[in-house]
């Protein structure tokens, strides 16, 4: 394939990605079509069973009034009806967790501004916020991604590792860290405190969330009365998470996109010209992880210790 002009080669990676498209598309038409129309029909069996219990009590047409107004209503993020402890809608935690969403571009969707001032200080929020928190996060993760590379360096000479396997290293150590402490865990811990949450369903939420796909489907607290102290802690929690999480997966993300591989790939896609010695260097070569970073005492045995 390495004569291939790179046209093609962006025509062929184009045309992968419409197949993984299709195919996500198809896998997920086959798992989720047969449940989405038995809930469905489930829905339309009660409400029907509904019609002939009340129907001589409603007036034409008021259910289904009253159920759009709720459903228009549960898109903005006011759809309790009853009087749970929960049931709050932009108080401070809600809002700083709507604001983290934004500039995190999480976006859960469980709430929306209703009014048009609301709507567009979001829009002016998000062009001035999501530019400030990409500079943050450049200057944490100039900051951090040398610190983890430290004792991945420090190996790399006690076991004489090439750079190449060095890189993988880490890649390897820092993908396990984050998904451990920022996936499996929090999953773990939301598995036990919400009764109705599956471990699948726990995990699929941290991942969605770390992702920023933030399907809004799931919310910790959200369905339940919760004491309000509970409430409120649960909701500044879940802010802490998101932008400690989110810190952490972009430190994963661009370890593994330092990888030689993955450079020698983007390389292949990007330019027909042959792969250099700095795509083979890896992220410890990046960062300017030298043996003189190490401590005197890792040293050549042949060398005299300075006087």
């Amino acid at each position: 394939m390495g004569g291939l002009r790179p046209w093609a080669r962006y025509g062929l990676l184009v045309v992968a990605h419409l197949l993984a498209l299709g195919l996500g598309a198809v896998v997920l038409q086959t798992l989720e079509g047969p449940p989405a129309l038995r809930l469905q029909a489930k829905l339309r069996a009660e409400l029907a069973t509904f019609r002939a219990d009340y129907g001589a009590c409603l007036p034409p047409g008021a259910l289904e009034e009253l159920l759009g107004k709720a459903l228009a209503a549960q898109a903005h993020g006011v759809s309790r009806l009853g009087n749970g402890s929960e049931a709050r809608n932009w108080d401070l935690p809600s809002a700083l967790l709507f604001t983290a969403s934004i500039l995190t571009t999480t976006g859960y969707g469980h709430m929306g501004p209703l009014s048009a001032g609301g709507k567009a200080f979001c829009v002016v929020y998000a062009v001035l916020g999501l530019p400030a928190s990409l500079a943050l996060v450049a200057t944490l993760r100039h900051c951090l991604l040398p610190l983890f590379s430290r004792p991945v360096a420090w190996v790399a000479v006690r076991w004489q590792l090439a750079p190449a396997r060095a890189a993988l290293l880490q890649a390897a150590g820092l993908g396990l860290l984050v998904a451990g402490t920022f996936v499996l865990l929090p999953a773990l811990v939301l598995w036990g405190m919400q009764g109705d949450c599956s471990l699948l369903e726990a995990v699929y939420f941290c991942f969605g969330s770390l992702s920023t796909i933030g399907l809004g489907d799931l919310l910790p607290g959200r369905g339940r009365d919760l004491h309000p102290v509970l409430y409120y802690l649960g909701q500044i929690a879940l802010l802490g998470y998101l932008l400690l999480g989110l810190l952490a997966m972009l430190l994963a993300v661009e370890t593994f996109s330092e990888l030689p591989q993955v450079r020698a790939m983007v390389k292949f896609f990007g330019s027909s010209g042959p792969v250099t010695v700095e795509d083979q260097g890896g992220i410890l070569g990046q960062d300017e992880l030298a043996l003189s970073t190490l401590p005197p005492s890792t040293t050549a045995p042949e060398q005299a210790p300075a006087c």
